[in-house]
């Protein structure tokens, strides 16, 4: 891989012994209860025929890609703040950094997915059904996680023939192109152009194609005469706009930006924020506020 430096030193969060403890503890219980309630979502869609639906369907997929989301991060960042795993191998950083970010977009395009089936059912009730049939439904899933995947393999490449020469200290808890540009005593530039594109590509498009749908079905919404009627077809969408708001908010300020200098210790509280914290909010977000799920349960 042409590089002097095999492994990198995770630094994690700063503090005391006890309080890496205590967050670690966190991060272990905030783990726990994510894979808990996501495969529970799974099993609960998969046992119960009236979730059996394309929106459950694109559901279960986010859930699934929750658990490997976290799980990316959470175990390694746990040996990390307790000082039994702190280093990490060139190749292994590159295999996260690839894993996370791929995963990552993979989540755009299902949550602009998710968002046109919300467009359909809303805007076309009657026609929901044939338009959005199981065919379509499995091919847009699928487009999305190769979609996915497949728009982050130059990213890593590229990534992956950076020259490091020291110092090999990574001032974060996981292996991110922040981290990496910071420490590449090679020409980044190319990395950096790179990860600017596949941000406006992945992010930007697929948040542009939210938008445009939520703002056809606020539209639709708001033609509807009575009350209960307006607020039965926005129940429907307010969980999925929920997590929509928060996912967007920081993968666009860790992504969308023309240059990779910002402040790593403001990266390493968003990165918490976006690989913790979010996939746990989701199920609770869609079980809470979904009436479906909750008489299912």
């Amino acid at each position: 891989n042409g590089t002097s430096v095999e492994e990198f030193i995770l630094l994690g969060f700063p503090g005391t012994w006890q309080s890496r403890v205590s967050l670690a503890v966190v991060f272990a219980l905030m783990y726990t209860l994510t894979v808990i309630g996501n495969a529970s979502i799974i099993a609960l869609v998969w046992r119960s025929s009236n979730l059996h639906s394309p929106m459950y369907f694109f559901l279960c997929n986010l859930s699934f890609l929750e658990i490997w989301y976290t799980t990316g991060v959470v175990p390694k960042a746990i040996g990390v703040m307790l000082g039994t795993s702190q280093t990490i191998s060139f190749s292994v950083c590159i295999l996260q950094l690839f894993f996370l970010l791929s995963l990552g977009s993979t989540e755009c395009f299902l949550l602009s997915v998710m968002a046109y089936d919300r467009y359909l059912a809303i805007c076309y009730p009657l026609r929901y059904s044939s338009l959005m049939n199981r065919v379509l439904s499995v091919r847009l899933a699928l487009s999305s996680w190769l979609g996915g995947f497949l728009a982050i393999s130059l990213l890593a490449f590229l990534t992956s023939r950076l020259t490091f020469c020291g110092p090999d200290v990574i001032n974060h808890f996981l292996c991110d192109i922040d981290s990496c540009l910071a420490l590449s005593c090679s020409d980044t530039w190319p990395v950096e152009l790179a990860t600017f594109l596949v941000s406006i590509i992945v992010v930007v498009a697929s948040c542009v194609v939210t938008l445009v749908s939520y703002m056809y079905i606020i539209s639709s919404i708001l033609r509807i005469q009575s009350v209960h009627g307006r607020k039965k077809a926005f129940s429907t969408c307010s969980a999925h706009l929920s997590v929509v708001t928060i996912w967007y908010g920081s993968t666009m300020f860790l992504y969308v930006k023309p240059s990779a200098q910002n402040s790593l210790d403001l990266n390493k509280i968003v990165n918490t924020f976006n690989t913790v914290v979010t996939p746990l909010l989701n199920p609770f977000i869609y079980t809470l506020r979904n009436k479906e799920v909750k008489l299912a349960l």
